[in-house]
């Protein structure tokens, strides 16, 4: 195989930086450990095989090997997604995709052009609404009432649907139906139902969709992965391996892909833990488990502890504020039992991967981790609220934390939809990046694609700066270029950190992430280093070529 040299720019390895755990300065931000960074590095069958000054490398370069001039750009590693849905997210791009747009204007006109151009479907489906859209986050089904087919249309978050009057009719909702103990119907003041279905109640009618076939379910998962090599990501967990509220299987899909070697980046498998159910189905994950193979394996469970804030589901430990004495969100499994089932997982040898977005769930999956290993890389994800008192019990009890920062500013949903729920003293708890750091937490990152975008340098941005990027559907909001608890921000080298070694870590991953002798060699090249760049522009950054074990995996024309 032909060496590959690249050379003529900056190389981030993340080797220094993921040796040293960076404390905080004084105001906060996060300063990191001296980033190291190199001017070379040569790739030789699929593998690192120098990295150090350019003259160094080159000399090891065997006659007749390619080169990429770098042209002052900045190679990093890969980057590794920790928490995403990318079979989900190919599905909805197929479908009436609304994630683009943004306003019930925007909307009505995508979902009546949608309907036009596919005459023949029997349901209008797909989703991408996001809640900052709708007075209180609350869309009503007789705006969808202008087509006589059904709709189901998923929201941003994936934790509520938007549904017409004919869909309810077909699903048998009405004012008498009750909310299932997982859910609930939205209603209007006389007790009918107004078209929004929260967590478990979509399955009410998410169930009823046409089913995507087997095919269906493959193209989702090749044009996801095209589109995530696209953005320098080459591995990544699925945070839903299985069927929840209304999705289909993507099991099977993982596993024809990775036998046939179509499945270029290495996934981990998040096995969906089934809340009704108890710890009779750790066997049945156990199976799972031993099926997968080649770049796909089944190691990780993930149980979904809460909903979010926006609904209240967000399990919290006082009353939302505004609300009843009793609204303090759900907690979806037992608080008791999930220890009980934690310690089986992590003596099965799986990983936990948790959702928490309150601080009572983020308490509830600490407690549970309590007395496991920190050898298996568990890691709780979201992580909007924490309570300070339990900040430093990530780095004490080995936890991992999931950020996913592209939440982690002003934008509408938060300032209208959150902040005032939640109440002053709570709402300065929120997506605490900083201090985590500063307690000597291990980070990880992720998207939650196709919740948000899964671009990770807009996450970084955000990370870094704790406002929105340009060119966001929330860009122009009034408050978006406000940072966001601004002490909370990290340097670009950490979250770059988190991005890389960080996420390739939880994913057992030991030979990416940092470019290092040995390490195989995934690698992006980014248009410019947004090391030189002032930090409100790090959002500019683009992918411009992408390497699985050294082959060439995209390019930008």
């Amino acid at each position: 195989m032909t060496d590959l040299l690249f050379h003529g720019g900056r190389v981030f390895t993340g080797a220094a930086h993921q040796a040293a755990r960076p404390t905080t300065t004084a105001s906060g931000d996060s300063p990191g450990a001296s980033a190291a960074f190199a001017e070379a590095v040569l790739v030789r069958g699929g593998r690192i095989a120098a990295v150090g000054a350019e003259a160094d490398v080159v000399r090891q370069a065997r006659p007749g090997h390619e080169s990429v001039d770098l042209a002052g750009r900045l190679l990093t590693p890969a980057f590794t997604d920790a928490h995403i849905h990318p079979v989900q997210a190919g599905l909805e791009r197929a479908k009436c995709d609304l994630s683009e747009v943004f306003g019930l204007p925007a909307y009505l006109d995508l979902i009546a052009r949608y309907a036009r151009e596919h005459p023949g479907k029997a349901w209008i489906d797909g989703g991408g609404w996001d809640m900052a859209a709708f007075p209180g986050g609350l869309p009503h089904r007789t705006q969808i009432d202008f087509t006589d087919r059904p709709v189901y249309l998923i929201q941003r978050d994936h934790h509520a649907a938007w549904v017409n009057t004919r869909a309810l009719e077909l699903a048998g909702i009405t004012a008498a139906t009750p909310d299932p103990a997982d859910g609930r119907i939205e209603r209007d003041p006389d007790g009918t139902p107004s078209g929004v279905l929260h967590e478990g109640a979509m399955d009410l009618v998410g169930l009823l969709t046409p089913r995507p076939t087997a095919g269906d379910l493959d193209a989702a998962l090749m044009d996801a992965q095209a589109h995530l090599f696209s953005l320098g990501i080459t591995g990544w967990q699925d945070a839903i391996v299985g069927s929840y509220a209304g999705s289909d299987d993507n099991f099977p899909a993982y596993l024809s892909a990775a036998a046939s070697g179509r499945l270029r980046a290495r996934v981990v498998g998040a096995l969906w833990w089934d809340r009704a159910r108890g710890a009779e189905q750790i066997e049945e994950l156990a199976e799972r488990r031993a099926q997968a193979g080649g770049t796909f394996s089944a190691g990780s469970v993930k149980i979904m502890q809460d909903g979010i804030a926006e609904n209240f589901t967000a399990a919290v430990i006082e009353p939302y504020c505004g609300c009843g004495p009793d609204e303090r969100g759900l907690s979806y499994v037992d608080p008791v039992k999930l220890k009980g089932y934690v310690a089986e997982l992590d003596r099965r040898g799986f990983q936990v991967h948790f959702h928490a977005i309150g601080e009572r769930a983020v308490r509830e999956a600490l407690d549970a981790l309590e007395d496991t290993s920190p050898a298996g890389r568990h890691h709780i994800a979201h992580l909007q609220i924490v309570e300070p008192s339990d900040v430093p019990r990530f780095a004490r009890l080995g936890v991992t934390a999931n950020l996913q920062p592209l939440w982690a500013t002003h934008h509408l949903q938060m300032d209208e939809l959150c902040i005032p729920y939640l109440g002053e003293e709570r709402s300065s708890w929120q997506y605490p990046f900083a201090g985590l750091v500063r307690t000597g937490a291990r980070l990880c990152a992720g998207s939650d694609w196709p919740v948000s975008s899964a671009d990770p340098l807009q996450g970084m941005h955000v990370a870094v700066n704790r406002t929105e990027p340009g060119g966001s559907v929330h860009a122009g909001y009034p408050t978006a270029q406000t940072p966001f608890l601004p002490h909370q921000r990290l340097d670009l080298a950490t979250v770059m950190t988190a991005y890389t070694s960080g996420s390739a870590w939880i994913n057992h991953d030991d030979e990416a992430g940092v470019i290092t002798v040995g390490n195989r060699a995934d690698l992006v090249v980014l248009d410019r280093d947004p090391y030189a760049l002032p930090a409100g522009e790090i959002w500019t950054t683009r992918a411009d070529m992408t390497f699985v074990a050294g082959e060439t995996v995209y390019e930008r024309s």
